[in-house]
């Protein structure tokens, strides 16, 4: 498949993406205020920021420091208000987000190289590690039994 196909069907679900974000926001500011779990993190301008940009930006090399930067708080406080929100350390959840980003490239026919690059593993070796260890099966087996 042409990598600009790829690009141009990964640029279209980012937009879907993003406007399911922007329709939870708007519910979510009629509902009664939360004080834990993804409604409250939604509802916190700065982590809901950083939410997005770990979406749209999966293959950076984020760090808590450059989130922290990037939503304009300090470092600490972010960090402790991102687990206190969304119940777990950022880049926990970006790893996890990650995953689940590749499991469905896979069904989708992907190439690893490929998957690999646009999560931002250093190698095609680097993401199959890592998928093996956060999924439980390498992601030549998991394309397989899907």
């Amino acid at each position: 498949m042409p990598s600009a196909l790829l690009f141009s069907r990964g640029v279209d679900r980012l937009k879907t993406e993003l406007l399911f974000i922007q329709v939870i926001r708007i519910w979510i500011d009629q509902q009664e205020p939360a004080s834990s779990g993804w409604l409250a993190a939604l509802g916190n301008p700065p982590i809901a920021a950083a939410l997005g940009l770990l979406h749209q930006y999966p293959a950076r090399a984020w760090t808590v420091e450059d989130l922290a930067s990037e939503v304009a708080l300090s470092r600490s406080a972010f960090s402790a208000r991102f687990t206190q929100l969304v119940g777990e350390p950022p880049m926990r959840y970006l790893t996890r987000w990650r995953m689940h980003t590749a499991t469905r490239m896979l069904k989708s026919g992907i190439t690893m190289e490929t998957i690999a690059s646009q999560l931002g593993y250093a190698s095609e070796v680097a993401f199959r590690k890592a998928f093996r260890r956060e999924i439980g099966v390498p992601p030549a087996r998991y394309r397989k039994t899907t």
